[in-house]
């Protein structure tokens, strides 16, 4: 089982930064992925960035360019930073952990509980 706890949601203005963090522990895979979604009322959820082992990173169009996700795998950790934030980013930011790669695709089968992120105009 998989435990994945996050941290570093907040309320931040448009233009502003933040950084959140996800620390995974349990039995992890081994070729896994780690991925950032998010989660507003009343729409499906999104994938925002996803990292494999090998640092092979995707993202969606929405935010290619502002956000950036990466991992300490030392430290079983990952993080989003978010950098020029829009009003259009808030939502419910949840991190996850699957199987496989950025060639193979990623199937997340652990997920955290979320942490909120509010941008205010």
């Amino acid at each position: 089982q998989v435990q994945l706890e996050e941290s570093g949601g907040g309320s931040v203005q448009t233009g502003g930064s933040l950084r959140l963090s996800c620390a995974v522990s349990g039995n992890t895979y081994s070729q896994y992925c780690m991925g950032w979604f998010r989660q507003t009322p009343g729409k499906e959820r999104e994938e925002v960035a996803a990292i494999d082992r090998f640092g092979q990173t995707t993202y969606a169009d929405s935010v290619e360019d502002r956000f950036t996700i990466s991992e300490d795998s030392a430290k079983n950790i990952a993080y989003l930073q978010m950098n020029r934030l829009k009003p259009d980013d808030t939502a419910m930011y949840i991190c996850a952990h699957g199987f496989g790669s950025h060639y193979t695709g990623c199937a997340f089968s652990s997920w955290a509980q979320g942490t909120q992120v509010t941008v205010s105009s």
